[in-house]
């Protein structure tokens, strides 16, 4: 359970004066030179689930970043670094050379526990990927402007590539869990989000 009595954290300088690398957290880079960019920001036990989802949405091909969690304790608020605070050097690097950022993160399941947030100022993307989503069998809805995990801030790290824009997918716990332990359905989401975050353009490396 998350202690409400610390605070979040404001920065990831802040993360590493007090957190020790390799025993709270640890940083995957897989830098593919691939102008889509995979980034988990809160992975490993943080949201649990998403360095599952996002390394099978990259593959062989894309790039991916992915922040672990590794000790499950205070429910990792003191790991948790909001995306639009989101600065860890590594993870800015890949993705302001990318042309586009998918982020991966976890959600509570709350009083919609199908369907999948879809955010970001890649609309396009956004609606396409929805589609894609619904097509393979999964819930999914684009969020609007103003609505709780839109992800529409330009400071959010999955807008903060070449085109100062990006996706941010917000998967409920029942999904990843599901997803997490079923290796046939995270392939399946894992094709239905390829299917709509790419384009023939964004086949090159950068």
């Amino acid at each position: 359970m998350t202690d409400p009595t610390r605070p979040r954290r404001k920065s990831f300088q802040e993360i590493a004066s007090a957190k020790i690398e390799g025993t709270d957290y640890k940083i995957l880079v897989k830098d593919r030179g691939s102008a889509i960019v995979i980034i988990a920001p809160h992975g490993g036990d943080i949201e649990p689930g998403t360095s599952q989802i996002a390394a099978a949405v990259a593959g062989d091909d894309l790039s991916l970043y992915d922040f672990q969690g590794l000790r499950n304790t205070h429910g990792h608020r003191e790991l948790h670094l909001s995306s639009h605070l989101f600065d860890e050097p590594q993870a800015l690097q890949l993705v302001e050379r990318a042309e586009t950022a998918v982020a991966i993160h976890g959600r509570k399941d709350g009083n919609d526990p199908d369907r999948v947030w879809i955010g970001g100022l890649d609309v396009q993307r956004c609606r396409r990927t929805m589609a894609e989503l619904v097509k393979g069998g999964f819930g999914a809805v684009v969020r609007e402007p103003g609505e709780t995990l839109a992800g529409t801030a330009a400071s959010n790290i999955c807008n903060r590539s070449k085109r100062k824009e990006g996706i941010q997918l917000e998967i409920p716990k029942s999904l990843r869990d599901r997803l997490k332990s079923e290796s046939m359905l995270r392939s399946e989401f894992a094709r239905a989000i390829n299917k709509g975050i790419r384009e023939e353009a964004l086949f090159s490396k950068y």
